[in-house]
């Protein structure tokens, strides 16, 4: 897409998620107009469309680049699309015994998650599905990842943030042989024998933003935080 300058999502997270998809390492950057519900990435609202046309016509805006995080394994997706914005996920298949995630940060050993799957989210995706298992919510250009697990048997495992330069290897048993992966939306299944290893994306999203549209504006707005009567 060499002759495109911006890219317009309408609709929800979901919606600029797929978008990503499409823009991938080109740099174009991403408009999201929030038609959806919560919306921490498309966070321009319908009434506001207009004013935000206009306000990149006047060049009055800045871009927010957001690292993304990245696939590598010995099975080969079949869309070549082995990055994520939000959260990479293993979890089990059905809904059948739990599965064990061999866990090791830059080769060295960390756990062995006994849980339902595991999150490593990026801190665009601290408010998505790792903040729904428990997970921090981090500011998005804090440099690092979230090792969430997805409802764990061992009830002292917490949630990890690390540096978004490790690597992150992992070895997955299932008593079906078989495990669901997810980049985002994105899911596939995966053969208990493929290891995987997960790393920051050697590219980032742009995302144009508005002043109002910041990330403890929008914390404010969607989880309603400074509504309490006290305040």
């Amino acid at each position: 897409m060499p002759d495109v300058d911006f890219m317009v999502s309408v609709g929800g997270d979901g919606t600029l998620l797929e978008t990503v998809t499409y823009v991938r390492n080109t740099q174009i950057p991403i408009l999201g107009v929030n038609t959806g519900r919560l919306g921490f990435l498309a966070t321009v609202s319908q009434d506001n469309i207009s004013e935000a046309i206009d306000a990149i016509y006047q060049n009055n805006f800045h871009y927010d680049y957001r690292s993304l995080i990245a696939l590598d394994s010995q099975a080969k997706l079949p869309d070549n699309l082995n990055f994520a914005l939000n959260e990479f996920t293993v979890i089990k298949q059905d809904t059948s015994a739990m599965i064990v995630v061999h866990t090791y940060i830059d080769g060295m050993f960390l756990n062995s998650y006994w849980s339902d799957g595991l999150i490593i989210s990026t801190p665009t995706g601290s408010t998505g599905y790792s903040l729904s298992c428990g997970g921090p919510v981090v500011s998005p250009h804090s440099n690092n990842f979230i090792i969430t697990p997805v409802s764990p048997h061992n009830l002292t495992v917490r949630p990890l943030v690390v540096s978004e330069n490790s690597v992150i290897s992992l070895q997955v048993e299932s008593r079906s042989k078989n495990f669901l992966l997810s980049l985002d939306s994105r899911s596939y299944t995966m053969s208990t024998s493929c290891e995987l290893t997960v790393r920051k994306s050697d590219f980032q999203v742009r995302l144009i933003k508005f002043h109002g549209n910041g990330f403890l504006d929008t914390l404010r707005q969607k989880l309603n935080w400074g509504l309490d009567v006290r305040n």
